[in-house]
């Protein structure tokens, strides 16, 4: 099918460039037998440069323009050199603007050239540099258009893959932030009671007074445990989540909270903390010093949190253990250091953590202060602005000069001295030309303004014809102007706010165009050298009414159909995206309500055994509670990083790798859920392939069908001279996006390549006389 499309053009312009120089269909004069030879390779040319358009745009400008060349200076009369307009359209829509402007300006120098060199006439050469010029700048302005739409097109794309990736790694990145919760809440607390209660127990016969201690605390942080923990299975209930209030408070309440376990601590925490980062700092040092508590108690522990240049540094700090033996080592769950790195990275910042050059250990973590404004969005808007749309003032600039050069045009036949004395009306009537389609700069963003503009302007013509005595002949040149109103009309049916309240546009339009061209065919009083009176006019006004009306109608009806289409496209982008999102928030739901059924009946149980057992007065029933506690916080750490890393078969057994013969079944399921995809080629292409390439070829397929479109999807495999050739197409969220960068990594595994095309098109090229490199599960 894309084959058919990037030819067909093409084809079709060469056939009918053929059918011109059959005798008696084209101009009176045929091409001789050398023009005929030099007309067959231009058009040659012209379809083999046409037919690469989508992939080498430039370069096939760049031939089509030789071409033109070649095919006009071998038969000027009847070479209709079309190639490079639609040359031109295809680098406007897959090319920055600097080079579209670039190619315009080429396209039209070689055009200027050409004129000057086959037209004698000056004002023939002027008119056909006019008109090169209007006709260049529409088909880039419509190609820019079609380009700002894909681009569109392709960031809305973009953002739903995003929607997708979050999508299947919802329940994965819930599990990792609910374990990063649990630690931080079980871990601190259990862990202080087991080192305080292994100090008391060891320190019992000389400091018997340090057991009553040691159960007090006990009871009090079991309780504190309790409670943190009730209130995480709360939130784990609600799915709203709390606010980012100020930090600067709770971090110096939890350092002093370190500080009356008995070590020294010393802390210096700036003033306003909040945002992310600032929870982020919370959580980081409350982990680093629940580590230093657990392999370095006793030892002195310092904090220092700094503001500098957009930035916050942290810095938490604790000197070696008074003696080796005093590391309470086998308490944590191997998740600590791992849940910091994850912290920082979460508010975009950075950790690093090390021993000293004392033998203690420094955490040191870089967030961006959420404090401060952003600095960097000003900046960035301005690059945006500083590409400017193309499509609005190619399409204006091209309204301007082409009524203009068809004016030129049509003074070709006048002698020199009636151009002479005519030549102020045709200056008169170029500006007002001019000045009728300068409101269309604006036609997207005020389009019924740019419409009352563009009629205002018609209603001057009159005026300025009678005022100035513009004789008929020139005067009539102002109906070349009609085009503004067309494209006023489209905008106001395609840009205008609220669509059923557009009609009165085209009604507009034929109403004061009718009125104008009435006004100035009869403002000498006379129509085709005949007498006319207002009945006369009236009924003139009328009969062009008649064939203006049904244009300007279809011209407004076209609008809509192309506003009800965008709309359309957005609003099953905007559904695509909530549905993903819903999906998304699903998941992390039921890892929520997992994680919460767990909680209530392992570590809850625990820590309420804990607070009885320390009202009671049994020190070894605490050390062993609290113990029980961190053990089955440990396992379900470990059972949430296990589900998190997914793959495997039951019983730990790893499934059959998949085949291409597999693909047939894939694409069952698809259309067993609603999705039409087909595929083509499979039994040849299955053919003698290598296991490697078979599962490199599922694994493409697999990930492009499932990058979230819904339309109807096909897959083409062919196998030429020991290449493997994948074709699909209908994946338009799957040509951007971490989609996109996971299909470049299982291709470059397999050392092939791949193009991705804006439209919707995957093309990937696999060898398969050398085996690849195997194809490792890359997350989307």
């Amino acid at each position: 099918m894309e084959t058919l499309r990037n030819w067909l053009l093409p084809l079709l312009l060469a056939t009918g460039q053929g059918a011109l120089m059959w005798p008696g269909v084209g101009p009176d004069s045929p091409p001789g037998a050398p023009a005929l030879f030099g007309v067959v390779a231009a058009l040659a040319l012209e379809t083999a440069a046409l037919g690469w358009r989508r992939t080498a745009p430039v370069r096939a400008l760049a031939w089509t323009l030789g071409a033109a060349v070649l095919g006009s200076l071998a038969w000027p009369d009847g070479y209709l050199a079309l190639g490079p307009l639609i040359a031109l359209y295809s680098v406007a829509v897959r090319c920055p603007v600097p080079v579209t402007v670039r190619a315009v300006a080429a396209g039209v120098g070689v055009e200027w050239v050409l004129a000057a060199v086959l037209w004698e006439s000056r004002a023939a050469v002027l008119s056909d540099m006019a008109i090169a010029l209007g006709v260049y700048l529409l088909c880039a302005g419509f190609g820019e258009a079609r380009r700002q739409w894909l681009t569109g097109r392709l960031t809305a794309a973009r953002r739903l893959a995003g929607a997708e990736h979050t999508r299947r790694l919802a329940g994965d990145q819930e599990r990792r932030r609910l374990a990063r919760e649990l630690h931080d809440v079980s871990a601190h607390h259990l862990t202080s009671v087991v080192v305080t209660v292994d100090a008391a127990h060891r320190l019992q016969d000389s400091r018997p007074d340090l057991a009553a201690e040691a159960l007090s605390f006990a009871e009090r942080t079991g309780t504190e445990t309790l409670t943190a923990l009730q209130r995480l299975v709360g939130l784990l209930r609600d799915t709203d989540r709390p606010g980012h209030g100020p930090m600067s408070g709770r971090i110096e309440e939890l350092v002093a909270g370190f500080g009356r376990l008995g070590r020294p601590v010393t802390a210096r925490i700036p003033a306003g903390l909040a945002g992310p980062s600032a929870e982020a700092i919370h959580g980081i040092v409350r982990e680093a010093l629940t580590n230093a508590l657990r392999y370095a108690p006793g030892a002195a522990c310092r904090v220092i949190v700094r503001r500098a240049g957009g930035l916050l540094e942290l810095t938490v700090e604790n000197a070696p253990p008074r003696t080796a033996s005093q590391a309470a080592g086998g308490l944590g769950a191997g998740h600590g250091l791992t849940g910091m790195r994850e912290r920082a990275a979460a508010a975009g910042g950075e950790l690093t953590a090390g021993p000293t050059r004392e033998g203690g250990w420094r955490v040191r973590a870089t967030l961006p202060d959420g404090a401060e404004p952003r600095s960097h969005e000003p900046g960035r808007r301005r690059d945006v602005l500083r590409e400017q749309r193309l499509a609005d003032p190619a399409l204006a600039l091209a309204a301007m000069i082409l009524p203009v050069s068809f004016a030129l045009a049509l003074t070709e036949d006048w002698s020199a001295a009636a151009r002479r004395s005519a030549l102020p009306a045709l200056l008169l009537v170029c500006g007002l030309l001019v000045l009728h389609a300068l409101p269309l700069l604006w036609r997207r963003r005020a389009p019924w303004t740019v419409l009352g503009a563009v009629l205002a302007t018609a209603s001057l013509g009159p005026a300025a014809v009678v005022a100035c005595h513009v004789p008929s002949r020139v005067a009539e040149f102002l109906v070349l102007g009609t085009l503004v109103e067309t494209l006023a009309v489209y905008a106001v049916a395609g840009y205008g706010q609220g669509p059923g309240r557009t009609w009165p546009a085209p009604a507009a339009a034929t109403l004061v165009t009718a009125c104008a061209v009435t006004a100035m065919s009869c403002a000498d009083g006379s129509v085709g050298d005949e007498p006319v009176g207002p009945g006369g006019a009236v009924l003139l006004a009328f009969v062009l009414s008649v064939p203006l009306a049904p244009v300007f109608t279809a011209v407004w009806g076209a609008g809509l159909f192309v506003r009800r289409r965008r709309l359309r496209a957005l609003a099953y982008d905007d559904f695509a995206f909530a549905a993903s999102m819903w999906q998304a928030d699903r998941a992390a739901e039921a890892e929520r309500q997992r994680l919460a059924a767990t909680l209530r009946d392992a570590v809850l149980e625990h820590t309420r055994a804990l607070v009885a057992a320390a009202r009671r007065g049994d020190l070894a029933a605490v050390a062993d509670t609290a113990r029980a506690a961190l053990a089955a916080m440990r396992e379900m750490l470990h059972g949430l990083g296990g589900t998190a890393g997914g793959g495997g078969g039951p019983g730990g057994r790893l499934a059959p790798s998949p085949a291409v013969a597999d693909l047939d079944a894939l694409c069952a399921a698809l259309r067993s859920a609603g999705r039409d995809v087909r595929v083509r080629g499979l039994v040849e292409a299955a053919r003698e392939l290598p296991p490697s390439v078979q599962v490199s070829v599922y694994r493409i397929v697999e990930a492009a069908l499932g990058a979230g479109d819904l339309g109807p999807a096909r897959v083409t495999l062919r196998r030429r001279r020991g290449t493997l050739r994948i074709t699909v197409t209908g994946v338009r969220l799957a040509v951007a996006g971490p989609v996109a960068e996971r299909l470049r990594v299982q291709v470059a595994a397999g050392e092939g390549r791949i193009l991705c095309e804006p439209a919707g098109t995957l093309r990937v090229s696999l060898p398969v006389g050398v085996v690849p490199a195997p194809v490792q599960e890359v997350s989307p």
